[in-house]
């Protein structure tokens, strides 16, 4: 049997991740393709525990270093019990954020490094990555109108977090974009939803 594909979406608050992941995943399974739909922090019974932890309560709760472990051992759950099965299996996974993500908000935006956050990732999941990352890019005032009408005043705390911090995140995740252009894709996530997925389509045509 082949193996599946790996899929990520990246990308800062309001770009539509979540829904172009669905509808994404519509598409492949309409092509003939089994696909899983996951996500991170979470997608796994020990991951989705941390996940409340990491989302829930004040901006305070906890500090940069701390957010960086939780995030890396809910990742290590995910890869061993959902991931790597399902591909195995032949499965397409595709995942709402994965290790990029930590390497922007954590590494990037919150200042630890995206050295220290790799190490992380290769102890809890040996460095695995995906096939292929699509980074939706979306002007920073029409993410943030998108983010702030999904969220109607109930921000997660990252979400909650001011403009020059998702700022540091959008900076950081094209940073790493530019860095590898083997494995992202950077996808314009303006205009109809529609035309997002389509553009999705064609950047993993090749897989």
């Amino acid at each position: 049997m082949a193996r599946g594909r790996f899929i990520s979406l990246e990308g800062g608050e309001g770009v539509g991740k979540s829904t172009q992941l669905r509808a994404l995943a519509a598409a492949l399974r309409a092509r003939g393709h089994d696909v899983i739909e996951t996500r991170e922090p979470g997608g796994s019974a020990g991951a989705e525990a941390i996940r409340s932890l990491l989302l829930d309560g004040d901006a305070g709760r906890w500090t940069p270093a701390a957010e960086a472990l939780l995030f890396a051992a809910a990742r290590a759950d995910h890869v061993a019990k959902t991931i790597l099965p399902a591909l195995e299996a032949g499965q397409w996974v595709l995942s709402d954020r994965f290790l990029d993500s930590s390497l922007a908000y954590q590494g990037g935006a919150d200042g630890i490094g995206e050295a220290v956050i790799r190490q992380l990732h290769q102890v809890g999941s040996n460095g695995f990555l995906p096939d292929r990352t699509l980074l939706l890019a979306l002007p920073e005032a029409e993410a943030a109108g998108r983010a702030a009408a999904r969220d109607r005043g109930a921000a997660d705390r990252f979400g909650a977090r001011d403009a020059a911090y998702h700022a540091r995140v959008a900076a950081a995740f094209a940073q790493l974009a530019a860095g590898d252009p083997a494995r992202f894709r950077i996808v314009d996530s303006s205009g109809s939803a529609e035309d997002v997925t389509a553009r999705l389509l064609a950047a993993i045509d090749d897989l």
